[in-house]
């Protein structure tokens, strides 16, 4: 089956809609991906968003068991950008309510990936937000994994669907309890990802790590303590918590 069918290349005028997209046997169609006008005109970001969506079709097929793919996207492109035989004229597509944006960073995000999302679980995102850097710096690929395989479909997943991060920056830890035994644990899912818990401390130049302690007070681990997964894992859930694990295969709600 092949799971991606077509990207058209459109130029940018100013006309104001909703979201197009459309679920048609599967496939997603009618999604709008549109460069930002104040972005200088670079044909790799055309080129490495058509790979990544290419990528992540086939992905999604698999993380979601065969129901989902990605058929048909349209790519905006700036009006100053020179024209080229391949590129049509809009019709009803705008920046300003695109699905996927690529823009200059936000400065809360900088270049993290991230979809604004203003509803509660399971209620559809605004848009995907990715930044100029993030599709053209292949030296990201270790702190995010591959843009099509793992992050766009992380994204994908709060945008359409309403899914959040299985990960809490504000509660790193809790307290499990199982057959009257209590344990600390890291929030995550799946609670399978293996890792340690270790705390850096730095002075000047020089940092230290160690294993982090027990807090008595709190009975979670000390303050600043992280969970670092481990390189090898063996466990497929869950895109929404750390995708860049390469074990990582599916998407827990599937």
């Amino acid at each position: 089956m092949r799971v991606f069918k077509s990207l058209l290349l459109l130029f940018l005028v100013p006309v104001v809609r909703g979201s197009m997209i459309q679920l048609k046997n599967g496939g997603y169609e009618d999604i709008v991906i549109a460069i930002n006008p104040e972005l200088s005109e670079d044909h790799n970001i055309i080129r490495n968003i058509q790979d990544m969506v290419k990528e992540a079709s086939t992905y999604l097929f698999n993380a979601t068991k065969q129901r989902f793919f990605f058929k048909a996207v349209k790519i905006i492109i700036p009006l100053h950008w020179l024209p080229k035989p391949e590129y049509l004229s809009v019709k009803t597509e705008s920046y300003d309510k695109a699905d996927v944006i690529v823009a200059n960073p936000f400065l809360k995000y900088g270049d993290d990936p991230y979809t604004l999302q203003y509803g509660g679980c399971g209620e559809k995102g605004r848009y995907i937000h990715f930044t100029r850097d993030f599709l053209l710096n292949d030296n990201l690929y270790n702190i995010y994994g591959s843009r099509g395989t793992k992050v766009f479909v992380h994204e994908w997943a709060h945008l359409r669907w309403g899914v959040f991060d299985e990960y809490n920056n504000d509660a790193p830890f809790y307290v499990s309890v199982n057959s009257g035994n209590a344990s600390v644990e890291a929030t995550r899912c799946s609670a399978d990802v293996t890792g340690k818990y270790i705390l850096q401390s730095c002075t000047g130049k020089s940092c230290m790590t160690r294993e982090c302690k027990y807090d008595q007070q709190t009975k979670l681990y000390e303050a600043g303590c992280k969970f670092i997964p481990n390189k090898t894992q063996f466990s497929p859930a869950s895109i929404m918590y750390m995708q860049s694990l390469p074990s990582v295969s599916i998407v827990a709600a599937f």
